[in-house]
């Protein structure tokens, strides 16, 4: 094998020892992806909640939902 022939080799094993670190990573970025998405699907129906009883003139109501929202996400 040529000196060229080794170092290509040498250079793909480096890159199949980096694939672990590699995938590692992506699966923690997608685990992320995911956890921001349902942060947004949980705000959409915060949202839905509090437009629904206003539009509704029920302010019991939005000020219960309110209070549940800050309780349960504004320490988080």
């Amino acid at each position: 094998m040529s000196n060229q022939a080794a170092r290509k080799n040498t250079r793909g094993l480096r890159g199949l020892a980096s694939l672990p670190n590699r995938i590692r990573d992506l699966e923690a970025g997608l685990l992320e992806n995911r956890q921001l998405n349902r942060r947004i699907a949980e705000l959409t129906d915060i949202v839905t909640e509090l437009l629904i009883p206003i539009a509704d003139r029920d302010d019991a109501k939005v000020q219960e939902l309110l209070a549940h929202y800050r309780a349960t996400t504004l320490g988080s």
